[in-house]
């Protein structure tokens, strides 16, 4: 007996397949058969959506932190630290 897919009804094997290919989705590394693919996926897969959705707001949470700046206090410290390193590597080279 030959296993046929239905889109309709995704297995679990399916969804660990699409799963691994929504990181490369939200990157738009995927060529248009993948991303159709996944797209297809997605709108027939309620819990592949909805981890879609999670990864896709971790994503944009971690590219909008990723823009903000420092604290020009913390900076200082920051550089003040690195300095300090930087001297005692030299005295002790």
């Amino acid at each position: 007996m030959t296993h046929q897919h239905d889109p309709s009804n995704p297995s679990a094997a399916d969804c660990a397949d699409f799963l691994e290919r929504i990181v490369y989705f939200l990157d738009n590394e995927l060529d248009e058969a993948d991303c159709s693919a996944v797209r297809l996926h997605l709108d027939s897969c309620n819990p592949c959506l909805e981890k879609y959705d999670l990864q896709r707001t971790v994503k944009s949470v971690v590219a909008r932190s990723c823009h903000e700046a420092a604290p020009d206090e913390l900076r200082q410290r920051v550089l003040l630290q690195i300095r300090q390193v930087t001297v005692e590597i030299r005295e002790t080279t």
